[in-house]
This record gives structure tokens, C-alpha cells and sequence, in this order.
């Protein structure tokens, strides 16, 4: 399931505020609880696309226009709570980042631009 999600840029930008001024680390992206969420600009800006399960297939503005990245799953024994981005659709192309729980990734270099598709895991 996926769902395009709206950016707060705009709100935080119009109130004063600038997201270079918040921390990576202070779950600053704007993902609800129990998904995983991917943008297509740096800093999780631009056009944002959130899931609750996996997707072998990302289709739309998403697909190899992904820049930044957040897990908000929960975690608890037994669930897949990390999250594998893969180059390829269907798990394919090789794994390209893998989100911990809680994790934020506002850019990296080696995942940019790259994901087609992701699974839940128990681990990276």
C-alpha cells in the first residue's frame, strides 16, 4: 500500500522555521508511525511516498528518484522492522540502503536516485 504524503517544507519555510536547521536525529520527517517513507529531494523534501508493506514495483515520480529515506515501523519481537531498498523491481539489482528502526537518512550518495523497491526485514 502507498500513499503520497504531503511535505511540511512549505509550512515550516512560511512560519520562519528552515529544515537545515533541524537534526536528522530528531525524527524530523514526516512519516507516519508503521511506515516507511521515501522522497524524491534531499533532507525529505519534494514528492513523498509512504508504505506499510512491501513494494516489488515502485511506479510514478518515486522510481529511481528516491533522495532521502525514513522508517518510522514498529518494532517488537518477531516483526521485520528494518527496511531494504533494492536497485531493481521485485527485490532485485542489489540492496542500495537499509534503514533501521527509527532511522532517518536525509541524503546518501550510494542510495540516491536508485530504489525501485523494498521489503521488510528482520535485519540488514
Amino acid at each position: 500500500m502507498r500513499k503520497t504524503i504531503a511535505t511540511a517544507a512549505g509550512l515550516l519555510l512560511a512560519a520562519g522555521a528552515t529544515l537545515a536547521a533541524v537534526p536528522a536525529t530528531a525524527q524530523a520527517a514526516p512519516c507516519a508511525r508503521g511506515s516507511f517513507c521515501a522522497w524524491t529531494d534531499a533532507n525529505f523534501g519534494g514528492l513523498g511516498v509512504s508504505w506499510t508493506g512491501d513494494d516489488g514495483w515502485w511506479e510514478g515520480n518515486i522510481a529511481d528518484q528516491d533522495s532521502s529515506w525514513a522508517n518510522h515501523g514498529i518494532s517488537g519481537p518477531g516483526i521485520k522492522d528494518h527496511v531494504k531498498v533494492y536497485a531493481s523491481a521485485w527485490q532485485g539489482g542489489g540492496v542500495t540502503i537499509c534503514l533501521a528502526p527509527g532511522q532517518e537518512v536525509g541524503y546518501h550518495p550510494g542510495a540516491n536516485d536508485r530504489g525501485d523497491s523494498h521489503i521488510w526485514a528482520s535485519r540488514c
